[in-house]
């Protein structure tokens, strides 16, 4: 039930903050800034996987270590060290070789990525304390 818990509270929590940043908090951001790069419509089963591979990292390297721990600090900083870390990958690629792509894209979704995932372990953490233990 742990699990279950853990990664259902997780998705939720990223994929609705995920949602409202990308269609209304920084689509204008990101349409200005790479604009020419982006699709006309999302590619959602792309987008899909990402989302079910990506969560299950974050129960297994966020939440799930947290619970271990007893600890919110260790949702927190696993979070954002696991979202920095995947979210500078994506980003970093893409400024070493896509042209068009800018530091400003890349520093603004790296922050993102640290914060999202960090929200999003922390809520999976406190489901699971409150629901599963």
């Amino acid at each position: 039930m742990t699990y279950v818990v853990a990664y259902l509270s997780t998705a939720v929590v990223f994929f609705g903050l995920d949602f409202l940043w990308l269609t209304r908090i920084a689509i204008g951001f990101y349409r200005r800034n790479i604009g020419d790069l982006m699709l006309a419509r999302p590619n959602f089963a792309a987008a899909g996987v990402f989302y079910l591979l990506y969560i299950a990292g974050i129960v297994y390297f966020a939440v799930l270590p947290a619970v271990s721990a007893s600890s919110i600090t260790t949702a927190i900083v696993n979070g954002a060290l696991l979202g920095l870390l995947a979210y500078g990958t994506y980003d970093m690629t893409n400024l070493s070789t896509l042209k068009g792509w800018s530091v400003s894209v890349s520093v603004v979704d790296m922050a993102w990525g640290a914060f999202l995932t960090a929200t999003a372990s922390t809520a999976g953490y406190l489901a699971v304390s409150r629901f599963a233990a």
